[in-house]
């Protein structure tokens, strides 16, 4: 997934615009953490923040899981890292967390979440949040808003890191 990072058509349908913004998305985030060792990875950004690169890693994990399997396709899908008790445990525990475990549970989910899309018959099928019905064109517009933003968390980590920056 590292520094596989296509543009996006700038003419396309919608569920191709979405899907491709949200790939380009995806692959930026796996760009922002390639070559770093896991000290780096796990390099929080300044205090009082607790915000690492592999802590995004994690989240993005989660936050995959969250609206593709919990709310999409409707699935009892705990937290990876986070549970009630601990509702920022996918940020908190990060120094001695696995990398590799990270890496592949964020690409698992993102799988998951391409199957689900390329499964569902149209961008209008809906899953259900808080007792709401969202549809999956709603979700994949929130996806890329929500890498968008930690995509900008990425790019000030990475700089902090090795003064590597870019989109």
């Amino acid at each position: 997934m590292a520094g596989m990072r296509i543009d996006p058509p700038v003419i396309a349908g919608e569920r191709e615009m979405l899907v491709s913004w949200l790939e380009w998305h995806r692959a930026t985030l796996a760009l922002k953490c390639a070559g770093l060792d896991r000290e780096q990875l796990v390099l929080r950004s300044v205090a009082p923040s607790n915000m690492s690169l592999l802590g995004l890693v994690r989240h993005m994990a989660d936050v995959e899981r969250i609206w593709f399997r919990r709310v999409l396709a409707g699935e009892d899908a705990p937290g990876i890292w986070w549970t009630e008790e601990q509702p920022d445990g996918e940020w908190e525990n990060v120094d001695p967390a696995d990398p590799e475990e990270a890496f592949a549970s964020w690409h698992a989910e993102c799988d998951f979440a391409r199957r689900a899309v390329e499964e569902a018959p149209s961008l209008d099928v809906t899953g259900v949040r808080h007792g709401r019905d969202v549809s999956l064109r709603w979700i994949l517009v929130h996806m890329i808003e929500e890498y968008a933003r930690h995509n900008g968390h990425a790019d000030l980590l990475r700089e902090r890191i090795d003064g590597s920056v870019g989109e």
